[in-house]
């Protein structure tokens, strides 16, 4: 969920129905930190490889969108929206797609749904890294794989933001059980992208 997403849409054409629709509904609403097209180019093409596929943060359906869009056919998508009504107007925006469920409710929401393939981490904290980020060993399935958006580029190592070390994305980067790579969407947005890894075997 990036703070200005949906005015990067204003000169994007070819996008699938569904995404045009989520847009529009968030310019409608004046919801302004839709998923950015860049982001959702990335979540359209991991979505064909997942069968249960878990965001938190659904905002107006933006993102969603983008991973409906790119879903094989029989997959189930779930996403979770803090804000009530606007989770009922995300939910009313993908009343046709059955495949779709849109809960009401804080991201912990979420647990229940899984474990899954692919699960997105959305929507500001929302699991990243408020004092209670999710944990992949319960959310994913091995060789699950998880996304966090909304990062900026890092230039160094460790990875900084405004000067300090950026421990929420060292925890990803560093977290055992991950193996997780910073991906470069644009020279001003990247995401992380990690996949649990299978157990060992003898």
């Amino acid at each position: 969920m990036s703070p200005n997403g949906t005015v990067r849409y204003d000169s994007v054409t070819d996008l699938p129905p569904l995404v045009e629709r989520a847009v529009a509904l968030a310019r409608q609403e004046g919801f302004p930190c839709s998923c950015r097209p860049e982001q959702g180019r990335l979540l359209f093409a991991l979505a064909a490889g997942a069968e249960v596929i878990g965001e938190t943060g659904t905002g107006c359906g933006v993102g969603l969108a983008w991973l409906a869009s790119g879903a094989r056919p029989g997959a189930r998508l779930v996403t979770v929206e803090l804000d009530a009504a606007r989770a009922a107007r995300a939910a009313a925006l993908f009343s046709d797609c059955p495949q779709v469920t849109v809960l009401p409710g804080d991201w912990p929401e979420i647990y229940p749904q899984g474990p899954f393939d692919l699960l997105v981490l959305d929507g500001g904290a929302q699991g990243k890294s408020d004092g209670r980020p999710a944990d992949p060993d319960l959310l994913l399935r091995p060789g699950g794989t998880l996304v966090i958006d909304d990062l900026t580029p890092a230039w160094d190592w460790p990875p900084r933001f405004a000067g300090q070390i950026d421990e929420a994305r060292m925890r990803w980067l560093s977290y055992p059980g991950l193996d997780a790579t910073e991906l470069r969407l644009a020279p001003d947005l990247a995401a992380l992208v990690a996949t649990r890894r299978f157990p060992a075997t003898r």
